[in-house]
């Protein structure tokens, strides 16, 4: 089963991720990204290995080396030593790869890429949220052979984390 969520920033992708997470009876690892946030302002965005716990920055404002997207730098260290490995080791030893998200940040490291492509190929099951308007052939990729493709929206958000736990849980 591999199953994509796109959506408006904020629209709770995460959280969707985060639910199914909580609810399915799979060993999950993989990748999760998070707005680090100070005095009420966004500054940045951590990336989390949902397997192992581990934490780093995936991009700050601070940050004075690496691909600049917009006001923030990518830290490809992180992104690569955290992401992208948690991503292949889940790969390897769990039933549920979840990957959040594949987006401009993230596609500005060809190790994120290829565990991501190795992901499509080769995980049981994938649970992947993608930036709604990239252009990227791993996002086109994405939304074109993952089924289903769900579009979140404010409206339809609550029973699709259901739906997606619904259909997870009877792919065990």
């Amino acid at each position: 089963m591999r199953i994509a969520v796109t959506g408006h920033p904020g629209v709770g992708k995460t959280t969707l991720v985060e639910r199914v997470l909580g609810a399915v009876p799979l060993k999950a690892g993989g990748m999760i990204t998070k707005e680090i946030r100070k005095v009420g302002r966004r500054v940045g965005f951590s990336v989390i290995d949902v397997g192992g716990g581990r934490e780093g920055v995936l991009a700050h404002l601070h940050l004075t080396e690496g691909p600049r997207l917009g006001r923030y730098r990518v830290n490809l260290k992180d992104l690569e030593g955290i992401g992208a490995a948690a991503i292949e080791r889940a790969v390897e030893e769990c039933e549920l790869v979840v990957v959040d998200e594949v987006g401009p940040m993230e596609l500005k490291s060809p190790r994120f890429v290829a565990a991501v492509e190795r992901a499509l190929r080769e995980a049981k099951n994938l649970l992947i949220t993608v930036h709604r308007a990239s252009n990227h052939h791993l996002a086109y990729r994405i939304r074109h052979t993952c089924d289903p493709f769900i579009r979140l929206t404010s409206g339809n958000r609550d029973a699709k984390v259901d739906e997606v736990i619904r259909l997870l849980s009877r792919s065990r």
